[in-house]
C-alpha cells in the first residue's frame, strides 16, 4: 500500500514539475509561527526549544528562508523586555518569567540564522489584550495608564489616535530592533479592530482633541498613516538594513460605482473603510519595504476570490515587492478548478510565478507546513522551492554589492574536506558580508551563477563540508551583504 501511494504521488510531483515554473534565483518564502493560538502554553524551555528547532529543521528541507516570529501579541514580550511584560502565551501568566531565564527571540534569530533563514520580529502594534487574557501584569501599559486605552469587543486597543501611543509603541520597536540582530520588522493586519455590527469604536474623547475639523474616517486613516510613516523613519534611522513590512488583510477596498480609489470585485471586510489602513498610500510613498497580504480564500471564493485578489494586489505594488499570504489548510481543502482530483497549489503557484511583481509568499502558518497536509509541504520541497533561492533585492535601501571571499582553502575535518574563506574587508556596517552563497557545477560541468538550479546553500558561516562527491566539480562562492546583494563570484576546482 505505501508503495502505491508513492508511486502516485512521484507521478504527481513528475507532473507538476514538467508544468511548474523555473525557481526564481530571489524570492521570498516566509512562514509564519505564532504565539496567539496558545501553542506553547505548557511547556516549559527544552520542550519548546526542540519542538521550534523540529519544525524549523523541516521547514528549512522545505526551502523556507524567512520566519515570522510573533514577539508581541498583546503589549507583551516574548523577549527580555525592558518596556513590556513577558507573555502569558510564553508562561501561562503575563509578567511571569520563563524558566531558566532564556529568551525566546534571541534563540530563534540564532535558530533561523544557524539554517539560512532570515528572522523577522512580529508584533501587533494597537492590540493590548486579546478576549481571553483575564489578568494584566502590573507593567502592562493598560495597568499603568489605562486612559489611553478602549475597550472592544473583549479586546483592550491603544487608541491610535493619541500620539503619546504612538510615540511609545515607536519606542517598543527600536527597542527590538536596537538590541536583536533581526532581519525585519513584521506587521499584521491589527490596526484599527474588525468592526463589529452595531458596536461602535469609542474614540469620541481623542477625535474631539485632535480630529482637526476632518471626518472621523479621515482621522483615523490619517493616524494611522502617520504611526506607519514615522515609524518606517525611526527603524531606518536606527537600523537601517531592518526592512519594515506588512502584512494586511487581503482585501484593501471593494469595488463601488463612484468609487476614488481603487477597489476589487470582492465583497467583505476591506482595510480602507474597516481597518483605516491605507496600504496603498504606503506603497506610493515607500514608507514600508514590502507588501504581504493575506490572501487567504479559495479560488472561486463567492464573497473574496483568490485569483481576482492576487491578480488585483499584483497591478498595485508601487515598486516594493509583493508576498502572497497563502493558506495551507484552506489551498488543500478546495479542489483545483482545473483538475478536480487535486487540491489548488498548482494554479495558485502558476499565478504567484506569473503575474508580475510578485516576489514570493509566506505560509500560513508554519505547523500546517510542517504537518504537511495533502503534501504541501513535499510540493514545496521537491517542487515549488527545490533550490534555494536569496532574498529579493531592495534597492532603495542598498545597492552596493559586498566585497569577495577571501583566501580560500581547503582543509580536512572530521566529516570530509572544509572549504574556508576569509570575509570581504568593509568600511562599514552596510558594506559588511553576513551571509555566503555557494554554487557548484552539475555533472556536465554546466555552472551558471544566475540559475537557481546551481546553487546549494546559502550560510552565514565562512566554512563549507564538502560532499564526498566534490571531486571534479567547480564551486563559486560569493558574499552577500544585509540585503543580500551579491559580490562577484570566486571559483573553486576540485
Amino acid at each position: 500500500m505505501k508503495k502505491h501511494l508513492f508511486l502516485i504521488l512521484s507521478a504527481v510531483i513528475l507532473s507538476l514539475t514538467s508544468h511548474a515554473q523555473d525557481c526564481p534565483k530571489r524570492e521570498f518564502r516566509g512562514a509564519w509561527i505564532q504565539c496567539v493560538n496558545g501553542q506553547w502554553l505548557g511547556m516549559g524551555r527544552d520542550r519548546m526549544q526542540q519542538t521550534l528547532a523540529y519544525q524549523l529543521d523541516e521547514l528549512q528541507k522545505d526551502g523556507i528562508n524567512a520566519i515570522m516570529f510573533q514577539v508581541r501579541a498583546e503589549g507583551d514580550a516574548l523577549y527580555e523586555s525592558r518596556i513590556e511584560p513577558w507573555s502569558r502565551y510564553l508562561t501561562g501568566r503575563q509578567g511571569q518569567a520563563p524558566e531558566a531565564s532564556w529568551d525566546p527571540l534571541q534563540w530563534m534569530i540564532e535558530q533561523c540564522h544557524r539554517r539560512g533563514m532570515e528572522c523577522h520580529a512580529w508584533i501587533n502594534p494597537f492590540r493590548a489584550k486579546t478576549k481571553f487574557t483575564h489578568e494584566l501584569a502590573a507593567n502592562h501599559p493598560a495597568a499603568l495608564n489605562p486612559e489611553r486605552f478602549i475597550e472592544y469587543d473583549g479586546l483592550l486597543i491603544f487608541d491610535p489616535g493619541l500620539p503619546e501611543n504612538r510615540e511609545y509603541i515607536y519606542s517598543v520597536c527600536v527597542d527590538i530592533v536596537n538590541r536583536y540582530d533581526i532581519d525585519g520588522l513584521h506587521m499584521d493586519d491589527y490596526f484599527y479592530p474588525y468592526p463589529v455590527k452595531g458596536l461602535p469604536f469609542h474614540d469620541e474623547a481623542s477625535y474631539a482633541r485632535y480630529g482637526n475639523g476632518m471626518s472621523l474616517e479621515n482621522w483615523r486613516r490619517e493616524n494611522v498613516n502617520t504611526f506607519i510613516r514615522e515609524l518606517h523613519h525611526i527603524l531606518r534611522q536606527a537600523k537601517p538594513w531592518c526592512k519594515f513590512g506588512v502584512s494586511p488583510f487581503g482585501i484593501y477596498h471593494n469595488e463601488r460605482n463612484g468609487a476614488s480609489i481603487p477597489g476589487s470585485d470582492t465583497n467583505g471586510t476591506q482595510n480602507y473603510d474597516d481597518l483605516y489602513a491605507d496600504v496603498l498610500l504606503w506603497l506610493k510613498n515607500g514608507w514600508v519595504d514590502y507588501n504581504l497580504p493575506q490572501i487567504y480564500w479559495e479560488i472561486g471564493n463567492k464573497a473574496a476570490d483568490y485569483e481576482k485578489l492576487i491578480r488585483w494586489w499584483s497591478r498595485y505594488t508601487y515598486n516594493r515587492p509583493l508576498y502572497i499570504g497563502q493558506d495551507v489548510e484552506r489551498t488543500v481543502k478546495h479542489p483545483d478548478p482545473q483538475d478536480a482530483n487535486t487540491h489548488q497549489m498548482r494554479t495558485k503557484y502558476a499565478l504567484q510565478r506569473t503575474l508580475p511583481g510578485i516576489s514570493g509568499s509566506c505560509q500560513w502558518y508554519a505547523k500546517a507546513v510542517v504537518d504537511n497536509p495533502g503534501n504541501y509541504g513535499t510540493m514545496l520541497k521537491l517542487v515549488y522551492h527545490r533550490y534555494p533561492a536569496l532574498q529579493p533585492q531592495m534597492k532603495w535601501i542598498d545597492k552596493k554589492a559586498p566585497g569577495k571571499p577571501r583566501n580560500i582553502t581547503i582543509k580536512a575535518g572530521i566529516q570530509g574536506p572544509v572549504m574556508t574563506w576569509d570575509a570581504p574587508k568593509a568600511k562599514k556596517e552596510m558594506d559588511r558580508a553576513v551571509w555566503y552563497a555557494i554554487y557548484r557545477s552539475d555533472n556536465y560541468g554546466n555552472l551558471d551563477i544566475k540559475n537557481s538550479r546551481y546553487l546549494i546553500t546559502i550560510t552565514r558561516d565562512c566554512s563549507y563540508i564538502l560532499p564526498s562527491d566534490a571531486s571534479g566539480h567547480t564551486y563559486l562562492i560569493t558574499a552577500l551583504d544585509h540585503m543580500q546583494n551579491e559580490s562577484k563570484a570566486v571559483k573553486v576546482k576540485l
